[in-house]
């Protein structure tokens, strides 16, 4: 069939670069970069994507167009450059979640989506970054370390590309342009059953890992050796184990049939729960096989820009939707942060006088306010920029106090600008609906082998959920739930060729920020250089791509090399030091005083939870009202689906303030979560907590 994007490329006077799917970023196909990731991408813009004419909140976009080699449709591939400077967002709370706390602030980002399929024909809008709909969505900072934000394939919300395939040309683009490490949050679910363990329990490994990701850190204080335990328990329970501990369940004939079924079609002995998962996903996959191979040809789609340009396409008809609103009480309760959802709420009540006080003092027509006259506003009364800007993100539709809050683009200054409305009648309130626990698949007859991805589903949601008395395998399938971040990381290469390659770290050299900067938080930049170079070129590399890649490193003076101190700069580093080597600099003019020094941002604060995490692991926390320290809800007695409380005491200090026991005039019992305080309590000073 002939592809339509070829035929109006006919009528350009420039001709667009297309490149094949299953090949791009394959070594040499079409760029062979040898340096670091900052000098890659670089190289990456300049040769093999186009810029677009319009940009998304002020920052550029590029476009590289993919064309399936097999099916002839044509998609684009966005990457958008952000400024940490210039940026509304300029800490990576992904960062912060996965470990990396201690980075500091890189001076930019970049952004590589991939729309979902009915958006590949129109320009990108503001707000991209935070949708969860588009079919690649990957973050690299400009030194090389980053995060896979999202996939979506087939499985999800594609017709036209599959998971496998989108992985495929992530992971080529990574290595291809020497990332160092990427992160993933493995949130993959199909027919709603999590991918983390379905695949874990079948293969010993989640699916990221066909890609080479592994266990990063569990949430909720699981080490790797719990999640291995975990996955050794759950995948060598034995099918015949099974099938004698559903004998007096209602589940008993439906288990055992399934299991009989599927040993019967086997040419294999299937002794394990893991041979027989493995067996019927390989049954399923064939299946699937069968039925794509049984559709309709996919159309051809392009890229936003070649449609705008060559009138390809008419705008489609839009019927208009009514728009429910949300209270904001209600978001802020469903948000996974570490503010406490009162806090959350007086920012958005700051946010919105300010709003209230613009509009009194402005025209009709310019009663909004940007996103940073916002943030400036707020900031008079509240020094946490983090908070402002996780509670701007959240305040679109929804309704604090007496007013609707809307967020939207300017059409003359294509600005995002947010305004309220007063709450009047005909305005329609979003209420939560109630929570749907889920429930194992119907216990009546089923008819095994009919479709095995049904009969996974029925062991998964019965055996794996439901397996009688079994505290440990309880345990286990909370541990790899729990285990959800993982990472892959590209080692460092020294190439056999005319270049000299270092891991090179910066040090101050005053003594007294040792304790501030240690030598544990340094990061190493990959530092390339001539075999003719010199001790003296050899600063002058680092000295330039650490200001190149750090913010507070912008007048950074590399001054010693403590390998090779003592030595002249003239001196050539041939025969001084092994190439592969690991150097530390010493370097003065560090910026140790901006804002803009680690990707947690400026907050200091501690996270101390009974189930032994030490670190934000991204779960959703509440901190104490009197020692401020941070855990996580769950571990607190609180549900997903609940409220923090407006008052919160932990354990710890709930006994420090107990009287003693050698006075016991009263028993009494101490509640935190929300209810009120007896009145025992209340004659211990606990009111002067309010």
């Amino acid at each position: 069939m002939s592809i339509p994007i070829f035929e109006a490329c006919k009528k350009r006077k420039r001709t667009p670069k297309l490149y094949g799917l299953h090949t791009f970023a394959d070594p040499g196909c079409p760029i062979a970069p040898s340096g670091p990731f900052r000098e890659n991408i670089r190289v990456f813009l300049q040769e093999c994507t186009e810029l677009e004419d319009y940009n998304v909140e002020g920052m550029p976009i590029w476009c590289t167009l993919l064309v399936h080699e097999n099916r002839g449709f044509v998609f684009p591939l966005y990457t958008i450059e952000e400024s940490a400077k210039h940026s509304l967002r300029p800490f990576c709370d992904y960062c912060r979640c996965t470990g990396w706390s201690n980075h500091f602030v890189s001076k930019r980002k970049y952004h590589m989506i991939i729309p979902v399929d009915d958006e590949w024909n129109k320009p990108l809008g503001d707000g991209t970054f935070d949708l969860q709909t588009h079919l690649l969505h990957g973050l690299i900072h400009c030194n090389g370390f980053g995060h896979l934000l999202c996939i979506n394939g087939i499985e999800g919300r594609s017709k036209y590309l599959c998971g496998r395939e989108i992985m495929d040309l992530w992971d080529r683009i990574c290595t291809n342009l020497h990332a160092r490490k990427i992160t993933v949050e493995d949130l993959s679910k199909k027919r709603s059953m999590d991918l983390r363990l379905l695949h874990g329990v079948a293969y010993g490994y989640p699916w990221f890992a066909r890609w080479g990701y592994r266990f990063s850190h569990g949430s909720f204080g699981v080490t790797r050796h719990y999640y291995e335990r975990a996955i050794h328990i759950l995948s060598s329970l034995e099918l015949d184990t099974i099938t004698e501990a559903f004998a007096h369940t209602k589940r008993y004939r439906d288990v055992k049939q399934i299991i009989r079924f599927y040993r019967d079609l086997s040419e294999t002995q299937l002794i394990t729960i893991r041979d027989l998962l493995r067996f019927m996903l390989t049954l399923k996959s064939q299946a699937q096989f069968h039925r794509k191979s049984a559709t309709a040809s996919t159309p051809s789609l392009s890229c936003s820009r070649l449609l705008r340009r060559t009138n390809l396409q008419n705008k489609p008809v839009v019927k208009e939707r009514s728009v429910k609103y949300k209270k904001f009480a209600t978001v802020a309760a469903n948000l996974d942060s570490r503010w406490p959802v009162r806090r959350l709420e007086y920012a958005a009540n700051v946010i919105v006088n300010a709003l209230k006080e613009k509009k009194a003092t402005s025209k009709p027509s310019h009663g909004g306010m940007t996103r940073q006259e916002a943030r400036d506003a707020a900031r008079l009364h509240i020094g946490d920029t983090g908070l402002l800007d996780y509670v701007l993100k959240s305040m679109n539709n929804v309704i604090v106090g007496g007013y609707i809050v809307r967020r939207a683009v300017n059409p003359s200054t294509r600005i995002l600008e947010y305004s309220i409305q007063e709450l009047g009648n005909g305005v329609q309130v979003d209420e939560p609906e109630p929570e749907i626990v889920p429930e194992p698949l119907s216990t009546q007859a089923i008819v095994p082998g009919t479709d095995p991805y049904t009969d996974v589903a029925y062991l998964y949601s019965n055996v794996l959920f439901g397996y009688p008395e079994s505290e440990e395998v309880e345990w286990a399938v909370r541990t790899i739930l729990d285990s959800k971040h993982f990472v892959k990381e590209w080692p460092f290469r020294d190439d056999r060729d005319e270049f000299l390659r270092f891991i090179c770290r910066v040090v101050p050299c005053w003594s007294d920020l040792a304790t501030d900067l240690t030598r544990k938080f340094a990061l190493g930049e990959y530092i390339a250089v001539p075999l003719h170079a010199t001790i003296g070129e050899l600063k002058a590399v680092v000295q330039n791509a650490m200001r190149d890649t750090y913010c507070v490193m912008e007048r950074l003076v590399v001054t010693e090399i403590e390998e090779l101190e003592g030595t002249e700069d003239g001196e050539l580093l041939f025969g001084l030091v092994e190439s592969g080597s690991e150097l530390w600099l010493k370097g003065s003019g560090m910026d140790l005083g901006s804002e803009l020094k680690y990707e947690s941002g400026a907050d200091n604060w501690t996270v101390r939870c009974k189930c032994g995490a030490k670190d934000d692991d991204g779960e959703r926390m509440v901190a104490c009202d009197i020692c401020e320290i941070w855990q996580h809800t769950r571990c607190s007695g609180i549900e997903d689906a609940e409220a923090v409380p407006p008052l919160f005491v932990c354990s710890a200090c709930c006994t420090s303030l107990m009287p003693p026991r050698t006075q016991p005039s009263f028993e009494f019992e101490f509640e935190f979560l929300g209810a009120p305080l007896l009145p025992p309590v209340a004659e211990l000073g606990m009111e002067l907590l309010y």
